[in-house]
């Protein structure tokens, strides 16, 4: 058993990753939130283009995400073997492949951007307003992509402190070129993706400048390695597919919820974005469980891993407790604050209920999913994706095709997807860190 001054060690050790962790992360939304209120006051016809082509970039981004997942438990384990050289150099065939991929999409993506709004048969005053912003945009795609691989470096180094500042510089300088370029120069839609794009290669040279100062620290050669990309290229893939089959759920849902009215589909839009924001939050618990579990591996301290394990996953029960009797007590009002009718209040009110009572689940499934990460169990987790999909699906199907309307209908979607698809993602998560084949030692 851990002794108090232990625990409270450990304690200290996940705050001091997580909370920079969530203050990084809180600034990657304000991009989108700060275009959003600058192309708002050109009009309606713009503020829709952006969101057509938001919707695109987020798709893109968010299946990409792997590249800080994966590069994030490759560095740490060789920074807990004590192989810091070797820890950089796995982080820096990380940004290697996040450019290549990068430029690919970039060219690839800006050639494709007008066929990609088109799918959405918006008016074609909309249409090319997001055509405008989603060509620009494009370019910064392989900006992006490095960021997500620099910030996975930094934190396997166990620094989650430097992406926190960089975020936070990218984040007010996004907002001055975006005001600068919108308005002072009169380019519109364009000057709000051009000054995003100069951002976010702006937050790529401060990364350039911290890692290249830990490569000349550590003798890590800068340049890409054979073995290294190939390594990096493995597990993002597995993770890819991982993302693919949680992309794949989020879309059925939605589908289903389209398929039932339009009152249960804004209803169902309230529900995801409360569960979205409490995932948000646990996302920076699940980085430091990512960054400590790769790092006790690596030095070959499964205690520590286990101890780990322990503290995060009640920290992430405990969480879930809170938020969950905070939504379940807010329940009827919830619906007010985000669309101003009772009526949707009522209608949402029963699925809230449902979210709060399978709150503890969802936070102890996120943490679960971080620790795994951290060990570098890509292959499995991608499996286990295809696996929760098995339940899920015939419930799903079952919901569609008897048809229930109103707040029973969007109740029982809500039951389908925080009950049986987050249940399936516990059995299958907490299956596996039950036994011990995820528990591999060593860089």
């Amino acid at each position: 058993m851990p002794t108090s001054r232990q625990t409270r060690s450990l304690n200290r050790e996940i705050l001091r990753l997580a909370v920079p962790a969530l203050g990084a992360l809180i600034a990657e939304p304000m991009f989108l939130i700060v275009d959003a209120a600058l192309v708002g006051h050109l009009g309606v016809v713009p503020l829709a283009g952006l969101g057509i082509a938001s919707a695109i970039l987020q798709t893109i981004v968010g299946l990409m995400v792997f590249l800080a997942y994966s590069t994030t438990p490759a560095v740490a384990r060789r920074f807990g073997a004590g192989e810091h050289g070797g820890a950089v150099r796995a982080g820096i065939d990380g940004l290697w492949l996040a450019l290549a991929l990068g430029t690919v999409l970039a060219v690839v993506g800006s050639l494709a951007t007008t066929g990609l709004v088109s799918l959405f048969g918006a008016d074609p005053a909309v249409g090319h307003q997001a055509v405008i912003y989603l060509q620009l945009s494009m370019w910064g795609l392989p900006a992006m992509l490095i960021v997500f691989a620099a910030t996975g470096l930094l934190r396997g180094m166990q620094d989650t402190v430097t992406p926190l500042w960089i975020a936070g510089i990218g984040f007010a300088l996004n907002a001055a070129l975006n005001a600068l370029f919108i308005y002072g120069f009169g380019w519109g839609i364009a000057g709000s993706a051009a000054g995003t794009v100069f951002a976010q290669w702006s937050m790529v040279g401060a990364y350039a400048f911290v890692i290249g100062r830990l490569a000349r620290r550590h003798a890590a050669s800068v340049l890409p390695q054979r073995e290294g990309l190939r390594g990096s290229a493995a597990t993002g893939g597995w993770l890819f597919l991982r993302t693919v089959s949680l992309r794949a759920a989020f879309l059925a849902t939605v589908v289903v919820a389209t398929s039932i009215g339009t009152d249960e589909l804004a209803g169902w839009q309230v529900a995801f974005t409360i569960f979205s924001t409490a995932a948000f939050a646990l996302d920076a618990l699940a980085i430091a469980a990512q960054a400590l579990i790769g790092r006790g591996l690596g030095a070959a301290d499964e205690l520590f891993v286990r101890r780990v394990l322990g503290r995060t996953v009640a920290w992430g029960a405990w969480f879930g407790v809170v938020v969950g009797g905070t939504i379940g007590t807010l329940s009827g009002v919830i619906g007010l604050v985000f669309t101003g009718s009772s009526d949707v209040a009522a209608l949402v009110q029963p699925a809230l209920i449902v979210l709060a009572v399978a709150q503890p689940v969802c936070s102890v499934v996120f943490v679960l999913d971080g620790v795994l990460m951290g060990a570098g169990d890509a292959r499995y987790l991608a499996l286990a994706g295809a696996l929760n999909l098995v339940p899920y699906a015939p419930a799903l199907v079952a919901v569609w095709l008897l048809h229930p309307t109103g707040a029973v209908g969007l109740a029982w979607l809500a039951a389908c997807f925080f009950g049986v698809y987050m249940l399936a993602r516990l059995a299958t998560l907490g299956w596996r860190v039950r036994r011990p084949q995820w528990l591999t030692a060593g860089a």
